[in-house]
C-alpha cells in the first residue's frame, strides 16, 4: 500500500487491533534504542570533551544543558506538531533532526570548536524530543490502556539495551591517554593543540556511522503505514489542549516526578567515570568497563522490573526501588575505594524501571489530553540540564570532591518516593 494513503485510525485500547499493534510496537521499540544510544554516549562525552577542550567540571555538564535544554524548549513545538500531523510525521522529523546534529560533530572535531558541538548536541536534543514526545505516548496506548506501564517498560528495556553498547563505541572515543594541567602548560603550543585534536577527532566516525543509521530509520519509517491511535478519555469527552492537561493533578506530579528523575539519572551517568576513576582509583578505560556494567545493571534492571510489573503495581515497584536509590546514595557519598563503584552500578539497576514508569502513570486516565500531557513530560526532561550543571558546580566548590556531588541525586530519589506512595493518585471530580 502506498505510504501516501490516509492512516488507519484505531481506537485505544480495542482488544481485536492487537495484531495490527504489532508491527508499529516494534519499530516504536527501535526508536527506544536509538535515543539511549544518544543518551549513553554523552556520558563518554562529557569526560572525553572534558579533556579535549580543556574543561572545568561545571563547563563540562554543558554537554548535558544543551541537550536537556533542548527538551524544555521544543516540548511544546514538539506536542503541536504531534497533534498537527500524528505520530508517524514526528517521528521521522525527529530522526532527521538527530541525524543533522550526528552529522554535525565532523566540523565540530575538525575545528576543535566546543561551541559547535554544543549546538550539535542541541539539535540532537531537539530531535530526541520529537522522538520522545511522539513514541512513548504512542508505544503507551497500542493496546489494552491497564497494560501501559507494561509496554512502556518493554520498549524502554530497549532503552537500556544501547547502555553497554555505547561502551563499545566509547572504546573508538576515549583514548585512555591524559595530562596534568603541569604536563599541558609544558608542552608546546603546537603540540598542545594537535593533542586536543586527536582527541576531538575520535568522534567523528562514530557519529557519521549513528547519523546514516538514523537516516535509514526514518525513510523505513516513512515508507511503513502506521497507524494513529485515538485516544479517549475515560467520561468520554473529547477535549485536549497543553494548558488543559495540568487540570490533572497527579499528570502534574509526574511533571514534578520527571524532572527529578531525569535529572538524577543524568547525574549519576555524567560523572560515572570520574567517580570510579577518583573513588575506585581506575584508570581510563577500566572506568569505561565498569560504565558498561553500570549500562548491563540499568538493563537488567529494565527486564527484571519489567516483569515484576506483572505481579506489583507500578507506583508500588516505584516507591521501593526509589527508597533503594536513596541508601545507594548514602554510601556513594560517605563510601571509600570501590564500594562507591559498586553503590553507584546499583543505581543503575533500581534507576531502570522509574522513566516508563512515572509517564505511564502520569497519562493514566487523562484521555485526549495524552498528547499535550506528554509534551510536559518531556518538557520536564529539562531537570537534566539543570541538576548535573548544579552537580558540577558543588563539585568544583568541594575541590574536585565527585563523590560529594551524589547528595544531589539523593534528593531527587526522595521526590521520586513521594510520587509512589501519593502523587500518582488519580483525582476525580
Amino acid at each position: 500500500m502506498n505510504h501516501n494513503t490516509q492512516p488507519e485510525i484505531i481506537t485505544e485500547g480495542d482488544p481485536s487491533s492487537g495484531k495490527k499493534l504489532l508491527l508499529p510496537f516494534i519499530l516504536v521499540i527501535s526508536l527506544f534504542f536509538l535515543w539511549g544510544m544518544a543518551h549513553n554516549l554523552d556520558s563518554i562525552l562529557i569526560p572525553h570533551l572534558k579533556k579535549a577542550c580543556n574543561l572545568s567540571n561545571s563547563q563540562s555538564t554543558l554537554i548535558d544543558t544543551s541537550v536537556f535544554l533542548a527538551y524544555f524548549l521544543m516540548a511544546i513545538p514538539a506536542g503541536v506538531l504531534l497533534k498537527r500531523f500524528g505520530y508517524k510525521s514526528t517521528m521521522i522529523t525527529g530522526l532527521l533532526a538527530f541525524a543533522f546534529g550526528a552529522f554535525l560533530f565532523v566540523p565540530a572535531a575538525n575545528n576543535l570548536s566546543y561551541i559547535t558541538f554544543l549546538i550539535a548536541l542541541f539539535i540532537i536534543g531537539c530531535g530526541l524530543t520529537l522522538l520522545e514526545t511522539s513514541a512513548n505516548p504512542y508505544a503507551a496506548i497500542l493496546g489494552s490502556p491497564d497494560k501501559a506501564a507494561w509496554r512502556l517498560n518493554l520498549a524502554a528495556t530497549f532503552n537500556g539495551l544501547a547502555a553497554p553498547l555505547a561502551t563499545i563505541v566509547g572504546r573508538f572515543i576515549l583514548s585512555g591517554k591524559s595530562h596534568t594541567k603541569e604536563e599541558l602548560a609544558a608542552m608546546t603550543e603546537t603540540v598542545r593543540n594537535n593533542y586536543f585534536l586527536t582527541e576531538a577527532s575520535t568522534v567523528k566516525t562514530p557519529y557519521i556511522i549513528l547519523g546514516t543509521i538514523l537516516v535509514l530509520v526514518a525513510l523505513l519509517f516513512y515508507f511503513m503505514k502506521l497507524p494513529e491511535v485515538k485516544t479517549m478519555s475515560r467520561d468520554g469527552i473529547s477535549q485536549g489542549s497543553f494548558l488543559g492537561a495540568l487540570k490533572h493533578k497527579h499528570l502534574r506530579w509526574a511533571v514534578i516526578a520527571q524532572f527529578f528523575y531525569v535529572g538524577a539519572q543524568v547525574c549519576v551517568t555524567s560523572f560515572f567515570i570520574r567517580a570510579a576513576q577518583q573513588a575506585g582509583g581506575f584508570d581510563e578505560y577500566t572506568a569505561l568497563y565498569y560504565l558498561g556494567l553500570y549500562g548491563t545493571l540499568f538493563l537488567v534492571g529494565r527486564f527484571v522490573g519489567t516483569a515484576l510489573l506483572r505481579y506489583i503495581a507500578s507506583n508500588k515497584l516505584l516507591a521501593i526501588y526509589a527508597v533503594i536509590c536513596v541508601l545507594l546514595s548514602i554510601i556513594a557519598i560517605t563510601g571509600t575505594g570501590v564500594v562507591v563503584v559498586y553503590a553507584l552500578g546499583g543505581l543503575g539497576f533500581f534507576m531502570s524501571i522509574m522513566f516508563p514508569t512515572i509517564f505511564a502513570l502520569g497519562i493514566d486516565g487523562i484521555g485526549d489530553d495524552t498528547k499535550p500531557g506528554s509534551s510536559w513530560l518531556i518538557m520536564s526532561i529539562v531537570g537534566g540540564a539543570i541538576l548535573p550543571y548544579a552537580m558540577g558546580s558543588l563539585i568544583d566548590a568541594y575541590g574536585d570532591n565527585i563523590q560529594i556531588g551524589y547528595s544531589i541525586p539523593l534528593v531527587c530519589y526522595l521526590i521520586i518516593l513521594f510520587f509512589g506512595l501519593r502523587g500518582y493518585k488519580i483525582v476525580h471530580k
